[in-house]
């Protein structure tokens, strides 16, 4: 493979069937053919899973040449893919969270999901959904209890607080669907999901605020239409207007870019592979997802994805910078998983505990010499009184 075949690579993440290690994703992860994989429940050992499924990731991840994201949807509640009845950690929604009224919820469940992630190999997590509950009838985030809330202000507390618990144990985490689903009337799995007329500024302010306060690992777009945003009508991950536009420029953002499934209808109905490939990179996307986990999307594969994207390099329709803007960006996000990050992490954290301690040490000396100098002032006072006596 040349360097540009690895780099393209580094832009596919795929599914797959079964809950054994699949030869052929074996293959194309040996050869840096994919770069990141992810897995559904469909994929969960039913019998001793934890360890069996460890044993499949650990396969996967030794077998790349460079480090694999091996991604997972495990927001909690409905969209849980590692359910209790497998023996892992029960999960609860993000409305739940959120109507706790404290943030104790969030990083109870939060810290243990990341255990449970890091635990079986998984080092993505798609969550949390920062999508505002300001449609009730929303059939795909609200009804589903997979938002926060629709305040903004709850949603940046809970997200941020999600997403440090993930951070401290090395778990990236992606902020979903850019630049908001939740005031959708459909959804994007079946069709086409238009928010033209419902959509709100407000649906930004969670990305804006933490992108500010560096609280963002990677964004997943949406595949949602909004005619305000994009006035070609095109949906999220295929738009500039919207990624390169809004998210990149606007909002300041630098980072990874996932698609939401490019197998979805919202794009399979109305774009062909190819159109939905150049669009996406040229909008802005750097990881495409193919997770091959709808049927009729069995074409998808990794061998074509990758002559189609390199044949528009060679055509110029997609330039070789092009390319080499996403890879910088996935290889930067990946370093964040080497053990010298963690350990940096660790040493930042403890230097960090050691200042609180002399801290501490100072304020406690200060008390004694206080304790000390109104003991002495009492002893003078009760000498001069008996002098006087």
């Amino acid at each position: 493979m040349d360097s540009l075949d690895i780099k393209i690579g580094q832009m596919i993440m795929i599914g797959y069937p079964g809950t054994e290690v699949d030869p052929k994703v074996l293959e194309e992860v040996t050869k840096g053919k994919v770069g990141s994989i992810i897995l559904f429940e469909k994929n969960v050992p039913k019998t001793n899973s934890f360890v069996a499924l460890k044993k499949i990731l650990w396969t996967y991840q030794q077998a790349a040449p460079t480090p694999l994201f091996i991604a997972i949807d495990q927001e909690g509640g409905r969209v849980n893919r590692l359910k209790d009845k497998y023996g892992f950690p029960r999960s609860i929604t993000a409305k739940e969270m959120g109507s706790a009224g404290t943030l104790d919820s969030v990083k109870f469940y939060g810290e243990a999901t990341a255990t449970t992630l890091l635990g079986l190999g998984f080092n993505v997590n798609f969550a949390p959904v920062v999508d505002l509950a300001s449609n009730p009838t929303n059939p795909v985030i609200v009804k589903s209890g997979r938002s926060f809330s629709a305040n903004e202000d709850t949603v940046i507390q809970m997200a941020r607080t999600f997403i440090q618990t993930h951070r401290k144990l090395g778990v990236i985490t992606v902020l979903k669907h850019f630049p908001g689903h939740g005031s959708s009337e459909a959804d994007t799995h079946f069709g086409v999901a238009d928010v033209t007329n419902t959509w709100d500024d407000r649906e930004l302010e969670p990305y804006r605020a933490l992108i500010e306060s560096g609280d963002v690992d990677a964004v997943m777009s949406a595949h949602i239409v909004n005619k305000k945003l994009d006035p070609e009508g095109n949906p999220g991950t295929l738009s500039a207007n919207i990624l390169n536009g809004i998210l990149r420029q606007k909002l300041n953002y630098h980072g990874v870019v996932f698609s939401d499934d490019m197998q979805m209808q919202a794009i399979t109905k109305h774009y062909g592979v190819e159109e939905a490939i150049r669009l996406a990179i040229l909008a802005g996307i750097d990881i495409m997802t193919f997770s091959n986990n709808i049927m009729g999307s069995e074409d998808r594969t990794v061998d074509r994805v990758s002559q189609i994207i390199k044949g528009y390099v060679k055509s110029g329709v997609i330039t070789r910078e092009r390319i080499d803007e996403s890879y910088q960006r996935i290889m930067q996000l990946k370093r964040k998983l080497t053990a010298e990050s963690k350990e940096e992490y660790y040493a930042k954290e403890l230097l960090n505990e050691q200042r609180k301690v002399n801290q501490l040490t100072q304020q406690v000396k200060a008390l004694e010499e206080e304790k000390a100098r109104l003991a002495a002032e009492a002893s003078t006072k009760k000498k001069k009184k008996k002098n006087r006596k």
